[in-house]
């Protein structure tokens, strides 16, 4: 089956992030060995660039919102790679609005799912609807 392609703008981001956080280049570096033999349009790289950018921006905040919902649980003991994509999904919820909220929901439990272990899907998903409940009722 063949995948979106803002699922696969939000493989390589998760790809990038992972790569920066764990290796020894630079962000832009891995953003740029990453994505320059993909086959994305121009408006999905832009997604890409966008959502890579704000996460990298949006680090502490992130974090801080992890820290908060994830009760009984130190934020370094966390799996890296759900680390990220808590981190892609708090993030697009709150910085890029024209995505409803269930589809980034679902898409971080996808890449739970197919990247991580096989509790991280739940995880991930806890973490993720607490944020939005929280949220709901501030806003």
């Amino acid at each position: 089956m063949k995948q979106s392609p803002r699922r696969q703008a939000r493989e390589l981001v998760l790809k990038t992030l992972y790569a920066s956080d764990c290796g020894e280049t630079q962000p832009e570096e891995s953003f740029a060995e990453i994505v320059k033999d993909q086959k994305l349009s121009d408006k999905n790289l832009q997604f890409v660039r966008t959502l890579f950018t704000l996460v990298r921006e949006n680090l502490a905040w992130a974090d801080q919102q992890i820290t908060k919902l994830a009760e009984n649980w130190d934020i370094n003991r966390i799996a890296a790679i759900d680390h990220m994509i808590l981190r892609m999904a708090l993030v697009e919820i709150e910085h890029i609005p024209d995505t409803p909220v269930k589809v980034v929901l679902n898409e971080a439990i996808e890449l739970a799912r197919k990247f991580s272990t096989y509790e991280s899907p739940g995880f991930v998903n806890g973490i993720l609807d607490g944020y939005v409940k929280k949220r709901e009722k501030t806003v």
